[in-house]
């Protein structure tokens, strides 16, 4: 963890870069976009096997991020449950509600679609946009704060795996006490993971073992609690206003915003 503790300062020269990462991102073009998240795809897939039939919260694309929704479809097909996120108050955690191809969305925070009505579930495993990340783990969201919030309650903690493009990557982002590294990366280069505080590249087979090695530790999948909404906090058990279709897009493709159906425009 950074000594740097001038949380102000730092708030700042987050911003500046996350703003200088975005803006990188979306320079990027649309072909070396799609290579990116095909390769992504491909290794979440070869690294963490045991997805299949666990309940897992990923985000709807935003500003040229990494599009999952391809990596969901391969594991819905394999009997995975998809939640996709909605923001409940500044500061909370975040509420996961079910998600399927033709699910009502409704656009929320930027416009990010979240469904509406449909079951609130509990993630056995979060796939996190990366806007940054850095050679500890960490990673650089939007300044929310609404995943580090949303570990920091789940008992257990669900396997946390970052996904993003390698233009992304930091020496640090100057972790804060409240930052919670990410149990694994995977860019386009492959899969890591913090071993020992510094994020080292891996193989599939040892991402398998290590990522099924925190499940059993962990108690994962938690199926006792996937009919349930949240036990904790209170907040959990609200009805919040909120999949749409898999679209035929490619890999990488954009999705700036959408129309309060979800479907991406």
């Amino acid at each position: 963890m950074s000594a740097d503790t001038d949380w102000a300062q730092v708030n700042a020269w987050r911003k500046d870069q996350r703003a200088l990462l975005i803006a990188r991102r979306e320079a990027a073009t649309c072909g070396a976009r799609q290579a990116s998240s095909t390769a992504i795809t491909a290794a979440i897939e070869a690294g963490f096997p045991m997805l299949a039939g666990m309940v897992i919260g990923f985000c709807w694309p935003f500003k040229s991020e990494f599009d999952a929704r391809f990596t969901i479809r391969s594991f819905r097909a394999l009997a995975a449950i998809a939640a996709l996120p909605k923001v409940v108050a500044k500061g909370s955690p975040l509420c996961f509600r079910k998600w399927w191809p033709g699910a009502a969305m409704t656009p929320g925070v930027w416009g990010i679609p979240s469904p509406t009505g449909t079951e609130i579930v509990v993630p056995d495993a979060l796939l996190v946009p990366l806007n940054g990340f850095d050679e500890q783990g960490y990673r650089l969201g939007y300044g929310g704060g609404y995943f580090d919030a949303t570990l920091a309650a789940m008992r257990p903690q669900p396997l946390a795996i970052g996904v993003g493009f390698e233009l992304a990557r930091l020496a640090t982002i100057r972790p804060q006490a409240h930052d919670i590294a990410m149990d694994f990366i995977v860019t386009e280069a492959g899969l890591h993971a913090p071993i020992g505080g510094v994020l080292t590249r891996i193989d599939a087979a040892a991402c398998e073992s290590r990522a099924r090695a925190l499940c059993d530790a962990r108690g994962l999948p938690r199926r006792q609690l996937h009919e349930r909404s949240y036990s904790s906090p209170p907040c959990y058990a609200g009805e919040f206003e909120g999949g749409a279709d898999d679209t035929g897009a490619q890999p990488g493709a954009e999705v700036q915003r959408a129309d309060p159906r979800g479907k991406s425009v």
